[in-house]
């Protein structure tokens, strides 16, 4: 979860039980679950996932009530904890893809989430196929006509209070709302009425990393064993729903998902984070031989809006001695010159992205010519992210790069092409849930450095840069 969220909740004394114990099977035990667990999967027709915080602590986000929990910690008067990376650059956990074969094999009908990381939405789980019951903090929502944006940023408010942005729609334009809510906001209809329908239909509901406190949300997996259903608890704490539960088993999260999906001969696949960003050149035409030009490194979400992966611009002439290069701190970033109209250039932006990317930088290149035209064009940003995400799997690298779309505005003349840019890849191993596999092994955190934790070998992130690539 985020803990800028954590910080705007009004306060409550009540937030339930904290600083709770965490339990773990032995590891013979902690098998046997496992494979319990993965039969379950295997012969369920409707299997719904249930998730908390705790799928999310091994991507560097703490959970609630935990040990190091956020209202844990709260209440000791020591305030909210640090996370290991900033909160937009949190990569999705093994579970988080794990979840994502499984949709993709069929398997999983439907995700119910009380996070807000939006982590879901980003390790690839489609949006109809998930309910956010709490909200997502990168996600706004137009009131109006029910548009929904998806940011690379966090979103300033909670509480479903008007931002700072509006509709894109030009039919509409109404101010936008946040998705988060506070204690005294009740779960949204349109998250809540599917959640309930899946509940009811389900035959085994996966409940992961979560504590099963908060009302309503956590008696939604409840509505299942009114049809024969089952539930499942996988939580390092014990849960009020314990008794009702099928299989309860005490792992980390992550273990115990990788142990079921090894079990079932499936594969995690790898997650890459595609950002966007928008390249806007302006000219302002002199009736002298001179003109003057602005060039912009703006987000795709208005040029107020933050582009938070990246820290500096560089923006330098290969071909152009004569041009000073010029380092550009400050965002939006933008970068004024005038130069000879009839002369053309290349131009060089490298982008030095920031903590929490899989690289140091990428690099795009194009000719500038004020005498030609350029053609417009959309390629399709699905179509252009597949396939840079096609390469930096093949490749284990990332800083790939591709032009999305292009398109001339006039009055002054401008030109604005959008950029898909690679900016992590993840690769994860699942290994054999044996009690071997349970011993302190290394892991490459978000940054491509090997740290260590307990358990699994279940993330690598590649500390390659990109070929020909000397930022």
């Amino acid at each position: 979860m985020s803990l800028g969220y954590a910080e705007k909740l009004s306060y409550r004394e009540d937030v339930g039980t904290v600083g709770m114990s965490e339990f773990f099977d032995p590891p013979g035990v902690l098998q046997e679950k496992i494979e319990e667990l993965a039969m379950m999967i295997k012969t369920s027709k409707h299997l719904v996932a249930f998730t908390g915080a705790g799928i999310s602590t091994s991507c560097g986000i703490p959970d609630f009530r935990g040990p190091k929990g956020v209202w844990t910690l709260q209440r000791e008067g020591k305030g909210v904890p640090e996370a290991s990376l900033p909160f937009h650059r949190a990569v999705p956990s093994l579970t988080h893809m794990a979840l994502v074969e499984l949709e993709k094999a069929g398997i999983l009908k439907f995700v119910i989430s009380q996070n807000v990381d939006s982590l879901h939405l980003r390790s690839g789980i489609p949006r109809e196929k998930l309910a956010e019951l709490h909200g997502n903090s990168f996600r706004e929502l137009c009131p109006s006509c029910g548009a929904e944006y998806l940011r690379d940023f966090e979103v300033e408010t909670i509480g479903m209070k008007e931002t700072s942005r509006r509709c894109s729609d030009v039919k509409c334009g109404a101010k936008l709302k946040d998705t988060v809510l506070d204690w005294e906001d009740a779960l949204p209809a349109k998250e809540m009425n599917p959640a309930e329908k899946h509940c009811r239909m389900a035959d085994v509901v996966l409940c992961l990393g979560t504590s099963l406190q908060i009302t309503p949300a956590c008696n939604l997996p409840l509505k299942s064993l009114r049809g024969g259903g089952r539930i499942v608890i996988v939580n390092l704490q014990q849960t009020p729903k314990d008794k009702k539960a099928s299989l309860v088993i005490h792992g980390f999260v992550d273990q115990v998902i990788s142990g079921a999906i090894h079990f079932l001969n499936l594969h995690i696949p790898p997650f890459v984070r595609i950002d966007l960003v928008q390249i806007s050149l302006s000219q302002i035409p002199r009736r002298n031989k001179y003109i003057k030009w602005t060039l912009r490194i703006s987000s795709i979400h208005g040029q107020k809006a933050p582009l938070p992966f990246l820290k500096s611009v560089e923006v330098s002439f290969s071909d152009r001695t004569d041009l000073k290069t010029a380092i550009l701190h400050k965002q939006p970033f933008q970068l004024k010159r005038e130069t000879v109209r009839t002369r053309p250039f290349k131009l060089v932006l490298t982008l030095n992205f920031g903590d929490g990317c899989g690289s140091p930088c990428t690099r795009i290149e194009f000719p500038v010519d004020f005498e030609v035209s350029t053609d417009s064009f959309n390629h399709g940003k699905d179509a252009v992210s597949q396939k840079l995400r096609d390469i930096a799997i093949q490749d284990l690298y990332c800083g790939q790069y591709a032009a999305v779309e292009r398109k001339a505005l006039l009055d002054p003349r401008t030109e604005v092409t959008v950029y898909a840019l690679a900016t992590n890849v993840v690769r994860y191993n699942c290994l054999q849930a044996t009690s071997k596999a349970f011993e302190s092994v290394p892991r490459c955190d978000a940054n491509g450095m090997k740290r260590h934790t307990e358990g699994m070998n279940v993330m690598e992130a590649s500390p390659k840069r990109p070929k020909g690539f000397d930022c």
